[in-house]
């Protein structure tokens, strides 16, 4: 027992950042990235006895925290769907409010373009994003993209130029429509 506190221990310090920012780059929003590094170390706590060294540590964490990213929108977006059929909130503001973007990596000077793009990133499939948000922001290799995501280089490449080139079309409309306007 004082082993494997010991071994979390270990994996906590070693993995605490990159959890946080894969949330972070998922969600942004501090404190649901905040939220989502403690559930996931609960989860490697609890299953820290079965993990069966199959892959690395590092990858395990990974797709641990992709999963509770995924599963935390899906809740976030069915309770938004719940609330416009009648479900009341202690806090109305929390669904009536646009999600707010807050990214520390980001200048102030920046934040709103950079909340356009990651408007554009959430909008594409969830392969696609994952497959972008790993290769671009965290920059991972292909073949540890293709670890984490448990699918083949060829298709990781592929999922990575499709989220490009979504990326470029959705942008490229976003910023002549803003041009227009002004």
């Amino acid at each position: 027992m004082i082993q494997n506190q010991f071994h979390f221990e270990k994996l906590y310090h070693e993995y605490k950042t990159l959890v946080y920012n894969v949330a972070l780059n998922y969600l942004q929003n501090i404190e649901d990235a905040e939220e989502i590094t403690q559930d996931v170390f609960v989860k490697v706590y609890n299953s820290l006895g079965g993990f069966n060294q199959k892959s690395s540590y590092k990858t395990w964490i990974y797709r641990i925290t992709i999963n509770q990213c995924l599963d935390f929108i899906k809740r976030k977006n069915s309770q938004k769907r719940f609330f416009i059929f009648g479900k009341k909130s202690q806090n109305e503001q929390e669904y009536l409010n646009k999600a707010n973007f807050e990214h520390p990596g980001i200048l102030m000077e920046n934040k709103e373009d950079a909340a356009i793009l990651f408007e554009v990133i959430n909008s594409l499939t969830e392969n696609q994003k994952t497959a972008f948000l790993l290769s671009k922001l965290d920059g991972l290799s292909n073949p540890e993209i293709s670890e984490i995501m448990q699918l083949s280089i060829s298709s990781v490449e592929s999922l990575v130029f499709r989220a490009k080139v979504s990326l470029q079309d959705k942008l490229s409309d976003k910023f002549n429509n803003s041009r227009k306007k002004k």
